[in-house]
C-alpha cells in the first residue's frame, strides 16, 4: 500500500487500547501514517500517543485541548492528513470494535476505484458480535431513519469505519459540517452521495469493545435525528453526478501536531 495513506484514530480515554491498536495497524499497513487525535484525555492517552510517536516516525499526534465530540476531532484530523499530502484516509475507532485486519479491504476498494468505502455490517459477510440489543436497535434504527429521510441507498450509515479518497474529502467541504456526534458519519456520507461520489460497501464485523466506555449518549442520538431533518430537502453543491455505487466485494473479513 502506498506511503500516502493515513489512518485517523480519534481518542478520548483510550489508554488501554491505543498501545495495542497502533502496532496492529502498522502491521497491516506498514507504510501508513497513523494520526492519533486526542481530545485532552485525562487517563494519559495523549502521553502514550506521544511515546508511540517518539518511538516510530509513522505515528503522529494531534493534541486538542478539550473533548468537543467526534465530528470536530475528525474534521481536525482530516485537515491535518490532507495538508500532509494524504491520498487515502481511513477513519476508525481505537477500541478494536473496528478490526485492524479489515483496513486493507477498505483501502483496496479505494484502489479499485471507489471514492468512499463504507465498512458495512448489514450486508453479506458483515455482522456484529457481543453487541447488546439496545445498541443494535440504535444502529439499525439510525440507518433506517437516514435511508428513509435522506433517500440514501446504503445499508450502514451510522458506522464510522471508512476509507476516503482525499479528493472526495476536499469536495465535501469538511469545514461546513457542524455535527459534533455520530451524526457526523451520516452527514459525510450524505455529502459524498450528493456530489456523485462512487461509494462502495465493504462487509465488516463490528465487535463490542472489551475495555473502556462507549461514547454513545442520548444527546448524541438526539443531535443525529435533528440533523436528518435539517438535511432533508437540502442539496449540497455538486458537479455533474457520477454513478453512486461500484461493485460491492462479497468476501472480506488550541491544537498541536507532533
Amino acid at each position: 500500500m502506498p506511503a500516502d495513506t493515513w489512518i485517523l484514530l480519534p481518542t478520548y480515554n483510550e489508554v488501554d487500547n491505543l498501545g495495542r491498536m497502533v502496532p496492529a495497524l502498522l502491521g497491516e499497513v506498514p507504510h501508513a501514517t497513523v494520526l492519533v487525535a486526542d481530545d485532552g484525555s485525562p487517563d494519559g492517552t495523549g502521553r502514550l500517543a506521544d511515546e508511540l510517536a517518539a518511538a516510530d516516525p509513522r505515528v503522529r499526534v494531534l493534541h486538542r485541548e478539550q473533548k468537543e465530540g467526534l465530528g470536530p476531532a475528525y474534521r481536525a484530523a482530516m485537515r491535518v492528513a490532507l495538508d500532509g499530502g494524504a491520498a487515502r484516509i481511513v477513519q476508525m475507532d481505537c477500541d478494536f470494535s473496528h478490526d485492524p485486519r479489515a483496513v486493507p479491504d477498505l483501502l483496496n476498494a479505494v484502489e479499485d476505484g471507489a471514492d468512499l468505502a463504507l465498512g458495512t455490517r448489514y450486508i453479506s459477510g458483515g455482522g456484529t458480535e457481543n453487541w447488546p440489543l439496545r445498541r443494535k436497535l440504535i444502529s439499525r434504527g439510525g440507518t433506517l431513519a437516514a435511508r428513509v429521510v435522506l433517500g440514501l441507498p446504503y445499508r450502514d450509515l451510522t458506522g464510522g469505519f471508512k476509507a476516503w479518497r482525499a479528493e472526495t474529502l476536499e469536495r465535501i467541504e469538511l469545514d461546513g459540517i457542524t455535527t459534533s456526534g455520530y451524526g457526523f458519519q451520516v452527514e459525510t456520507s450524505w455529502r459524498a452521495h450528493q456530489i456523485g461520489a462512487q461509494i462502495c460497501q465493504v462487509p465488516i464485523v463490528f465487535r463490542e469493545r472489551e475495555v473502556g466506555v462507549s461514547k454513545m449518549t442520548s444527546s448524541v442520538i438526539s443531535e443525529a435525528l435533528l440533523m436528518l431533518f435539517r438535511l432533508r430537502g437540502q442539496t449540497f453543491p455538486a458537479a455533474e453526478r457520477l454513478p453512486a455505487d461500484v461493485a460491492v466485494p462479497e468476501t472480506a473479513p488550541a491544537q498541536d501536531v507532533v
